[in-house]
């Protein structure tokens, strides 16, 4: 018998340890057949417990123990059906929706965005460039033209003609035009409809071409004229002389270099600039600018600034367009580490036309993913048939035999035309807005493009749970939280704070609980400060008489005292606490710092300690009745569902 014994035990713990190697997420407790796998367990366990999440014996069961209790009740909200409850349902939606957007845009593209810019930042680059401008209302064919017109001049340089002699015959940027198209230096991030000119600016060698790159601002022809460390950004302060033809400012310069004599004979920079500086936004701060990088101000400013060698150190005087400046040199920052900027970087990205890129390049990732299919012929047959009421509000999606044929598909999800058609019903002020500018044909193929791009996302964010586990753990927090709040709320918190006759029974044989401290009850004399005179007399007859009378002697020719009773528990009042604890005992005389009345109190009663009547101790009865219920509650349903921990699993996490 002893053999048969030993021989199961030792099946039973060789069949438990298989099976826990058999599996990478083994349960580790169930709740009436509902499992709990270990990886739910560990995921909870160290994001609540963080640093000291230590896995000992004495921590992992402590935890085990909540964890159980929360899946119990969690059990108890799912059979009262609370899960099924519109409110709660739109809950849970709204949080999932918040939660997929951090989601849905390819993590591994923004990660590869922000590590560009962060690259990019390390080094300034040198541009020439020739810029044709695009007029605002211009057509596609004038576009079109435009751009030849750019290859042409390109086509120019390449065979030999002079980038700076071009620029200044073509280029129609004004600010550079004469100067040959010089730029200087440029750095990342260049701002919104910039990216491909950027891009192409830090991927070319030095006196390599680039071109024709559209922008916001028109068609580039870029020459890169070299490149160095990045400059980072330098922290500043300035005085300014503005030019002026007013005779009173002749000398701006002369005055200027008196300025700079008393900085070199050793003058507080900040006071000189209060006192002499012209531009009105900083002369009040000491001059103070802030920081600032390459490109910002006037190409002058910008050099004698990053000319400065040292903290404290101040320029002679130079020119700009504003007029005559010296500038000190705060401090400079170079570009931090990777994991210093990244937060900035993106979100900066966030903000960005380059965050649409990643936005692209993850739907088109998402299609790849999820096999899509289109059903070119059928569009083409649907926009070729489309009419000139197509972009008016008019367009009416009559239904036809085709409306129920398959346009596109995502996995096993298939979208019908019936759907795009009723889509474009909706988007009445895009066909029009659109419409401006192309054929029917084109607007709804523009259209179209918007149309799978969103259901590409929709597709993706059915998918999250799958793709994602810390995304599926983070919902099935949500659900389980919504869940536990609004069944403790109907059978705990709502019960104890409702039911009266469950409170006072509670209450009753507990009152010794509730107790008051030592108590003092308490008369306080508000004088008016026109009566201050009687303040002496005020005194003696409160030290011997009841409030009664003395308000009755006081007041006797005008409403000068007011009287008002309080009671505090010892270590309630600091004034009150001072006193010593006995009837009869006066607090010392204060004045009012608002309407200046004096006031004092006097000790009329000394109550010792006592049980609190349920209406004095309510808040604290109801938590403590809250507390009660839910150890009930759990009691109850341990009784009712079964719960089965594999203590080999458990024993397994045991550190």
């Amino acid at each position: 018998m002893k053999k048969q014994v030993s021989l199961i035990l030792f099946l039973a713990f060789f069949i438990s340890n298989f099976l826990i190697g058999q599996t990478d997420d083994p349960i580790l407790f169930t709740v009436e057949n509902t499992p709990v796998h270990l990886s739910e367990f560990k995921y909870i366990y160290a994001k609540t417990n963080g640093k000291k999440a230590d896995y000992s014996k004495s921590s992992l069961d402590e935890y085990l123990d909540l964890y159980v209790k929360f899946k119990l009740k969690v059990k108890k909200a799912r059979d009262m059906k609370l899960d099924t409850i519109p409110a709660l349902i739109q809950e849970l939606a709204g949080y999932r929706r918040q939660l997929a957007d951090s989601y849905l845009i390819d993590k591994q593209v923004t990660e590869k965005l922000i590590r560009e810019v962060y690259e990019r930042k390390k080094k300034d680059i040198a541009l020439s460039h020739i810029m044709l401008l695009i007029p605002k209302n211009a057509k596609e064919k004038d576009i079109a033209g435009i751009e030849l017109k750019a290859k042409k001049i390109k086509e120019q340089i390449e065979a030999g003609a002079s980038f700076e002699k071009i620029a200044k015959q073509f280029s129609e940027d004004k600010s550079t035009k004469n100067k040959g198209g010089k730029i200087g230096y440029i750095t990342a991030m260049l701002p919104n409809g910039f990216y491909d000119l950027e891009t192409a600016a830090y991927n070319l060698k030095d006196g390599a071409l680039a071109g024709p790159i559209r922008t916001a601002a028109g068609f580039h022809i870029i020459r890169k004229d070299g490149e160095r460390p990045a400059r980072g950004e330098i922290e500043v302060a300035h005085i300014l002389s503005r030019d002026s033809r007013d005779h009173k400012k002749l000398y701006s310069k002369e005055k200027m270099e008196g300025i700079y004599k008393r900085l070199q004979a050793g003058e507080n920079f900040e006071e000189l600039a209060k006192t002499f500086s012209e531009d009105k936004k900083t002369a009040a701060k000491g001059g103070y600018i802030g920081f600032f990088g390459i490109n910002r101000y006037e190409h002058s400013f910008e050099e004698a600034a990053f000319a400065l060698k040292k903290d404290g150190d101040f320029s002679p005087v130079f020119k700009t367009a504003a007029g005559w400046h010296i500038v000190k040199r705060i401090s400079k920052r170079s570009l931090g580490t990777y994991k210093e900027e990244k937060a900035k970087i993106q979100a900066k990205i966030r903000n960005a036309k380059r965050f649409e890129l990643a936005k692209k390049a993850m739907i088109e990732k998402i299609k790849k993913e999820a096999k899509f299919v289109e059903n070119k012929k059928l569009l083409d047959k649907f926009t070729r048939s489309l009419k000139p009421d197509f972009v008016t509000h008019k367009w009416k999606a009559n239904k036809t035999a085709d409306d129920d044929q398959v346009l596109v598909s995502f996995g096993n999800e298939k979208i019908e035309l019936g759907t795009f058609k009723a889509y474009l019903k909706k988007s009445s002020r895009n066909r029009m807005r659109f419409g401006q500018k192309l054929s029917p044909e084109a607007v709804a193929k523009k259209m179209y493009n918007s149309f799978v791009d969103e259901h590409a996302l929709k597709y993706e964010e059915k998918q999250l749970e799958q793709k994602y586990p810390e995304f599926k753990s983070l919902m099935r927090e949500y659900d389980e939280g919504i869940l536990l709040f609004e069944a403790t709320k109907r059978l705990v918190w709502d019960k104890a704070s409702q039911d009266e006759e469950g409170l006072k029974a509670f209450y009753k044989g507990k009152e010794k609980n509730y107790m008051w401290g030592d108590r003092a009850k308490v008369s306080i004399y508000t004088l008016s400060p026109d009566a201050s005179a009687l303040l002496p007399k005020l005194r003696k007859l409160a030290a011997r008489k009841s409030p009664k009378k003395v308000l009755k002697k006081i007041n006797k020719k005008g409403k000068v005292l007011k009287h008002t009773e309080k009671t505090y528990e010892k270590g309630k009042n600091k004034v009150l606490d001072a006193l010593p604890w006995k009837v009869g005992s006066l607090s010392a005389v204060e004045t009012n710092k608002r309407d200046k009345s004096l006031n004092f109190m006097k000790i009329e009663k000394v109550i010792p300690p006592m049980p609190k009547q349920l209406n004095e101790a309510r808040g604290y009865v109801v938590a403590d009745y809250q507390d009660y219920l839910e150890k009930q509650w759990v009691k109850e349903l341990k009784n009712t569902y079964k719960v089965v921990i594999n203590k080999n699993v458990f024993e397994s996490m045991v550190k």
